[in-house]
């Protein structure tokens, strides 16, 4: 996944050398609307309990993001974008009891939550002919915040990369794409005793209409 990072900021630099006029600096805003789709396993490994729970869920996500972008007179533009709302990609609840083997003390309820913070993309809107259509391309940089009710122990926070292809149209100031973003494997660890942990994969398809000022 970084290599494709790599990749991505490798492209975004050398289309930045072919700017060589630019028209300007725009600021402006975008909303956006999608399908997340995600898939989790949590891993106990407590001597009681070292089975496996996974669950997958797809939702739909509503947002909006802030800009700044550079365009060029081809038609092209490099930008920087902020989404300054949280997207939740996964939450549930169970509840273990001990049955006849009080042994394993493994009583109670547990809640746990993960959402997409402070997301950060890096884009490209590489020009297709003279019509207004472009290709999109992006790199993603993002926080996943847990939020957990566990006895033991609980889960930290963790930054992930990601990567966004796309295509979309150019009217003026109006900007309308649609875009898959894919984010690299998420693997946290359990602190504060215990030694579970939580993998997870996500995806999304997004829709976005954007306007510049």
């Amino acid at each position: 996944m970084r290599k494709i990072i790599s990749s991505i900021a490798g492209s975004i630099l050398l289309f930045w050398t072919s700017l060589a006029q630019a028209e300007g600096v725009q600021f402006g805003f975008g909303l956006i609307a999608g399908q997340l789709s995600a898939d989790g396993t949590e891993t106990e490994g407590t001597a009681a309990d070292t089975s496996n729970r996974s669950k997958s869920f797809d939702e739909m996500f509503y947002g909006a993001d802030i800009f700044i972008e550079v365009a060029g007179d081809n038609g092209g533009a490099i930008g920087l974008s902020y989404v300054p709302v949280d997207f939740e990609i996964g939450s549930g609840s169970r509840t273990d009891t001990d049955g006849d083997d009080a042994a394993e003390n493994d009583d109670g309820t547990r809640t746990a939550s993960a959402d997409v913070s402070d997301l950060i993309t890096l884009y490209t809107n590489i020009p297709m002919g003279t019509n207004g259509w472009y290709a999109l391309l992006g790199g993603h940089l993002a926080t996943i915040k847990t939020s957990e009710t566990l006895p033991n122990s609980s889960y930290g926070d963790e930054d992930v990369y990601g990567y966004q292809v796309g295509l979309g149209m150019r009217s003026g100031n109006r900007k309308i794409e649609l875009s898959y973003s894919d984010f690299e494997d998420i693997n946290i660890d359990a602190t504060g005793g215990g030694t579970n942990s939580v993998s997870a994969d996500a995806d999304s398809l997004q829709l976005r209409i954007s306007y510049g000022f």
